[in-house]
């Protein structure tokens, strides 16, 4: 028996990647996994969809159901959480984990971007808590995980590092999960009394997803060191997802560290042996 069983879960970003792999943690936990993403089928350059994130889940006897939808079109995203209480029922567990990434100078940002930044970092994961808080206020629990990034920390300086952030120019980026964060601290405190945990997760470098290896694969195998593996995020995920809403709520964590401090191993995605190192 799992923490999850019997719990409905919503992945966002869960064609591939982190989202991939977090979705199919969750369900060999136990839970029914609502998976949500652009990339229904394959994707024309990056591996992975929403049905290779089925199948996957599926392999190993769980329950998951792909919802297609832009998670940065408002009107898209209204739709998801209904559909999901129609296939699953009402949604104990959220996991914001879609992200928009531009690794670009702040003086050359273009406001297209920058606005997509912040759809899709700040507003859809606030947008989609508010649509599954009265379930959880229903029930009297549950759990909401916000997936953030080290680049939300301050760069220190002066002298400045000239490769910020990987190597990548990611001050809007930052500054997006930065507002996240401060969005999971405050929603956090105000649904403590409602049984509800909010938590924000990142892993403390980078983790090598199909995603990353496209952005910043060059810098990741100059550097191996600061590479995690995927199992790291996804089994820190499912700890804030069968977590004590009353104790562990309003933080912002980092999935290595957050293990050592539960001195917790990582586990395989299917859950079913620690994962190598």
């Amino acid at each position: 028996m799992g923490g999850c069983d019997g719990r409905v879960a919503l992945v966002t970003g869960a064609s591939r990647g982190i989202g991939a792999a977090i979705a199919q943690r969750l369900a060999s936990d136990g839970a029914a996994v609502a998976v949500t993403a652009r990339t229904l089928d394959e994707h024309p350059t990056l591996a992975g969809s929403l049905r290779d994130t089925v199948a996957a889940v599926e392999s190993v006897g769980g329950k998951a159901v792909a919802i297609a939808a832009d998670v940065s079109d408002a009107d898209d995203r209204a739709r998801i959480v209904p559909e999901v209480e129609a296939a699953l029922g009402s949604v104990d567990i959220l996991v914001n984990n879609a992200a928009a990434a531009f690794y670009l100078p702040t003086a050359d940002f273009p406001l297209k971007r920058r606005r997509l930044s912040f759809e899709l970092n700040v507003h859809a994961p606030l947008d989609l808590a508010q649509a599954v808080l009265p379930g959880m206020r229903a029930r009297g629990d549950g759990w909401i995980v916000n997936v953030s990034s080290a680049t939300s920390k301050h760069p220190k300086g002066p002298p400045f590092d000239p490769g910020i952030a990987l190597g990548g120019i990611t001050t809007i980026y930052g500054a997006s999960k930065a507002a996240l964060e401060r969005v999971t601290t405050g929603l956090a405190a105000e649904v403590h009394g409602d049984g509800i945990a909010v938590n924000s997760l990142a892993p403390v470098a980078a983790v090598r997803t199909p995603g990353a290896e496209a952005h910043i694969g060059k810098v990741m195998d100059a550097h191996p060191e600061i590479v995690e593996p995927v199992e790291v995020i996804a089994e820190a995920a499912l700890a804030l997802a069968t977590c004590d809403p009353a104790t562990l709520t309003g933080r912002i964590l980092y999935s290595g560290p957050f293990l050592a401090e539960l001195n917790r191993k990582p586990r395989t995605l299917d859950g079913t042996e620690v994962a190598s190192a």
